[in-house]
């Protein structure tokens, strides 16, 4: 049973619009759970979502039923939709669902606090998500990009180097996981 009490590592990856974000949650995940590590994520959305089509029981169990929580058990999933009058935290969602984890990928939640990694790529936008002059940019730890030429005082990997998303999951492993 996971420990309720216990926060994993969280790392946002930001960027802009169609900028890659879901590409390169999706490739890191895939590198760090290579790597033998327990990989989750959270994608932040800013409008409401449904996980199942309105053919579906759960569907007609929420929707029809108005039930507070409803779980979806098959042999190999499960998921639980849960009506809330606000949105929850990040901390309370990964530390109720997530506790096991040894990192959580969290897209989006550029707001926050949390240590970033950003996708900038110059053939989607002409500048970053983040200015590297505003105060925002001291949480960000690394920049993915297809820019040759971005100089940054913090670590850049470009996505032509074919290293990169090792350097970058080496880079979240000593940096943002902490690992011993």
């Amino acid at each position: 049973m996971p420990n309720a009490t216990r926060q994993p590592p969280l790392v946002a990856v930001v960027g802009r619009k169609h900028s890659g974000k879901t590409t390169l949650v999706v490739r890191l995940a895939a590198e760090l759970g290579a790597r033998g590590h327990r990989v989750m994520t959270v994608k932040h959305g800013t409008h409401t979502f449904n996980i199942d089509p309105s053919t579906t029981d759960t569907y007609r169990h929420y929707h029809e039923g108005h039930v507070a929580k409803v779980a979806m058990v098959a042999p190999d999933k499960f998921a639980l939709i849960e009506r809330h009058t606000e949105e929850p935290t990040l901390d309370s969602i990964v530390r109720r669902h997530m506790a096991d984890a040894d990192v959580v990928l969290c897209e989006g939640f550029t707001g926050s606090a949390l240590p970033k990694i950003e996708i900038f790529r110059r053939a989607a936008h002409a500048t970053p998500r983040i200015a590297p002059e505003s105060d925002e940019f001291r949480h960000v730890r690394a920049v993915v990009t297809d820019d040759a030429g971005l100089s940054l005082p913090i670590p850049v990997f470009s996505l032509s180097a074919p290293d990169w998303l090792a350097g970058l999951a080496t880079l979240v492993e000593r940096e943002l996981m902490m690992t011993t």
